[in-house]
């Protein structure tokens, strides 16, 4: 890819003043290229995919739209969703990060933004996870959105990915027992950053709570909470600050493996290796309870 060359339209469509344009590729990503673009006193961060992914980014922007609205905890601000020839973009704030957040402060920066509330589940746009579709739809049935848009859909792409019939059949008959997770608990619809998994967090250089990446829907707060202890964990502090603002069901702990299994599901769909084994797995200590 001619970085110089992206980096000087980018330059043009935000109108930036005339000067030498520094472009610096980022790494670490897995779905989207990056670099950092600076024009004198201005530094914007850049991501790149193909012309017709522009969706994946006017999705995001929607995400990080709403969670900066809710005044709750700093993401950065996007400037722009575009495309030039080939490629398709989102230009956004570039915020210098300074490693993890304070527990607590993550923690009521967190439980704030799942205190925004919606009138019903999903959200106003269809976006992604990773790489795959995730379907959005409004329902104000959470247990028929879930068996629906999140473990239904993965399910359905397992099955076009060949995965072993013995996983499906087990996938489908949780699916159909969902209610007895919750036959006392009744969620409400939280704004989620929907991917809130360590990789997709940090502070800033003033130690602010920052998070970044989002898959936004309006779901139940476990959801997000779910998601922090599967790939790293935030610690016992951040969940003793984040139950005095927003206090954690008793059933957590067997919800956090079904909404967890969403996501195993999701990287056995994508990178396939041995999560389908371990999804397989949580299906059977769910289906045994």
């Amino acid at each position: 890819m001619k970085w110089q060359s992206l980096g000087a339209s980018v330059a043009r469509q935000l109108r930036l003043p005339g000067g030498d344009i520094q472009v610096v590729p980022v790494h670490g990503g897995d779905i989207n290229q990056a670099f950092r673009l600076e024009c004198g006193v201005h530094k914007y961060f850049v991501k790149v995919n193909r012309a017709d992914l522009l969706s994946m980014f006017v999705a995001e922007k929607a995400g990080l739209d709403a969670i900066r609205r809710s005044q709750t905890i700093r993401v950065p601000e996007v400037f722009l969703t575009a495309h030039e020839d080939n490629y398709a973009f989102i230009v956004m704030e570039y915020i210098e990060l300074g490693g993890r957040a304070d527990a607590g402060q993550l923690a009521t920066a967190i439980a704030a933004m799942h205190c925004c509330f919606g009138e019903q589940f999903g959200f106003e746009c269809d976006n992604t996870i990773g790489s795959s579709p995730q379907r959005n739809t409004f329902n104000s049935d959470w247990v028929d959105f879930w068996r629906r848009h999140r473990l239904g859909f993965q399910l359905e792409l397992a099955q076009q990915n060949g995965f072993d019939t013995g996983l499906i059949d087990a996938g489908n008959r949780l699916s159909q027992n969902l209610e007895k997770f919750f036959a006392t608990y009744h969620p409400r619809p939280s704004l989620l950053h929907g991917d809130l998994w360590s990789g997709n967090q940090g502070a800033d250089l003033d130690g602010n709570p920052v998070i970044y990446d989002p898959a936004c829907y309006y779901g139940d707060h476990e959801a997000d909470l779910a998601m922090m202890e599967l790939f790293g964990h935030p610690g016992e502090r951040f969940f003793s600050r984040y139950s005095e603002h927003f206090p954690i069901d008793n059933g957590y702990a067997e919800r956090r493996e079904l909404y967890n299994l969403y996501h195993v599901l999701n990287h056995a769909n994508l990178f396939g290796g041995g999560y389908a084994a371990q999804a397989r797995r949580i299906m059977e200590r769910l289906l045994a309870l």
